[in-house]
């Protein structure tokens, strides 16, 4: 039997990025063949990844570059903070930035450096061992603020925004402070989809009729609903963190700025 060195298993866990008894193992049984023992944790990888499909990635960091937006998701926060893990969030992020892709499925079909953004995903997962998921990717037009927050000062951001203004950069990234805390849908009324507000009224109205409302006083109260709705989920209409007595749109106009665009992640919700 082939004497197996510390050496050797410091080699191959650089080359492979597998764990110290997988590492073990496979030198045992390639009898000390350094390449078999890299093809049979190869195999394994794959093999493994094929195995974690139908496990959960609820951690993760958000990564950004550029006018590009993107939520990495893993397994667990001990892989959040892992190097390699940032390194690849960092990587597709750029590449993000660079081709602007129009959704997450074309990014994956995206070719970087020869190799699909799917494929380099699964190579990755394969090594670090954990489930790793593409979670978002977004791109917007024009001159930006970045607002990234940190849940946990020994984790990578899980909270990213980005902002598309003209104006005043710093009133731009609090309106980022904004949206990370408020969490809005929309940036103006004439973006949410009339089904959602027409929805919105026939809850209303229905809630109203079984408490026994009067009829006069149903539509006053439909529509404080729709108007509670736009507080809640469009940026401009929300009540700014920074002074409740004025909306963002408010805050914007006497700052001489406009938002035109923005994207909002934030690891674990949708």
């Amino acid at each position: 039997m082939a004497t197996i060195t510390a050496a050797d298993i410091k080699r191959l866990r650089e080359l492979t990025g597998a764990g110290m008894m997988d590492v073990k193992k496979a030198l045992t049984e390639a009898d000390g063949d350094f390449d078999a023992a890299v093809e049979a944790l190869r195999i394994k990888g794959a093999k493994d990844v094929a195995k974690r499909a139908g496990r959960t990635s609820a951690n993760g960091l958000v990564a950004q570059s550029g006018n590009a937006l993107l939520e990495l998701n893993c397994e667990t926060d001990f892989v959040a903070k892992n190097g390699a893990f940032i390194e690849l969030a960092q990587t597709l992020v750029e590449h993000a930035a660079a081709t602007k892709p129009g959704s997450v499925e074309e990014f994956l079909a995206s070719d970087l450096k020869g190799t699909s953004v799917a494929d380099i995903v699964a190579a990755e997962s394969a090594k670090i061992g954990e489930k790793l998921v593409v979670g978002k990717v977004a791109n917007i037009e024009g001159d930006i603020a970045v607002y990234m927050h940190r849940k946990d000062p020994d984790l990578p951001p899980q909270v990213g925004v980005i902002v598309a203004f003209t104006g005043d950069a710093d009133v731009a990234r609090s309106v980022g402070m904004q949206i990370a805390a408020m969490r809005p849908k929309y940036l103006s009324k004439d973006e949410v989809p009339a089904e959602t507000i027409e929805a919105e009224r026939r809850v209303a109205e229905q809630t109203a009729r079984e408490e026994g409302k009067p009829e006069r006083a149903i539509e006053k109260i439909t529509e404080g609903k729709v108007t509670a709705y736009y507080k809640d989920f469009v940026l401009l209409e929300q009540g700014s963190v920074s002074d409740d007595k004025k909306s963002v749109a408010k805050v914007l106009e006497e700052a001489g700025t406009t938002v035109t665009d923005f994207a909002h992640f934030e690891v674990g919700r949708e």
